[in-house]
């Protein structure tokens, strides 16, 4: 019987790829960045970063924030009809405004 090969991030490497402008260190505001509940966020990975990070499926996905879970966040999203709750590190969200 065949085994399944590869992992979570199997077949991500155009996903996760960063443009030249890009690059190099990460900002820390973006790491130490405070959310609330209620706020609307992105699902942006940070590919320097692989702690905290979500299934590729929901990259590009907008959620709200529920709640915090040491350091990261529980993040609610809609996939298809269903509705998921993800613990997500705030490196890989990106607040919007409204």
């Amino acid at each position: 019987m065949a085994q399944r090969v590869g992992g979570k991030r199997r077949k991500t490497r155009h996903l996760t790829r960063k443009p030249v402008e890009r690059r190099g260190k990460i900002s820390i505001r973006k790491m130490l960045q405070d959310l609330n509940p209620g706020d609307k966020v992105l699902l942006k990975m940070e590919s320097a970063v692989q702690k905290g990070l979500y299934f590729r499926r929901f990259h590009g996905k907008t959620g709200t924030v529920q709640g915090k879970r040491g350091h990261a966040y529980l993040v609610k999203i809609t996939d298809g009809r269903k509705e998921k709750l993800l613990v997500v590190g705030a490196v890989h969200l990106k607040k919007l405004r409204g």
